[in-house]
């Protein structure tokens, strides 16, 4: 979310308001889905709202084609949000994935997991679970 912040505060973008709310709106829903669906602690909502965050995910990199197409930041720049945006896409479908195959159907409750804070997207470097979803694929 830094990035789209980063790129949406420089011109020509910055101009281009309905491109520019709506690539913020983007970023900013996949962080507040997976924080809403959690917070409802049963399981069927969290379910519901990793599915919401993870199209915003894919709407942030649909969105940066526009944004590739009028020429308003670096092809570099286009390629290193949309990673970003894949990454995190991908993390929470592992994330939906294990809640569909691992969350006990007696429970609907949803217990906090052990917080992990990473610096940066790099994420060959983590120790994912064997049933955790394949990022090569």
């Amino acid at each position: 979310m830094k990035e789209i912040y980063k790129i949406t505060n420089e011109e020509p973008l910055s101009k281009d308001y309905k491109l520019r709310d709506q690539l913020r709106s983007a970023a900013v829903s996949v962080m507040s889905n997976i924080a809403e669906g959690f917070s409802r602690y049963h399981k069927k909502d969290f379910i519901r709202f990793l599915d919401i965050a993870q199209s915003s995910a894919a709407e942030v990199r649909s969105l940066m084609y526009v944004v590739s197409d009028q020429n308003y930041v670096s092809a570099d720049q286009i390629k290193a949000i949309q990673k970003l945006a894949d990454d995190c896409r991908y993390f929470t479908l592992g994330l939906l994935k294990y809640c569909n195959q691992n969350l006990n159907d007696r429970s609907n409750e949803v217990n906090e997991p052990e917080t992990v804070y990473m610096e940066s997207a790099d994420i060959s470097s983590l120790d994912l679970p064997d049933n955790f979803i394949n990022l090569n694929t």
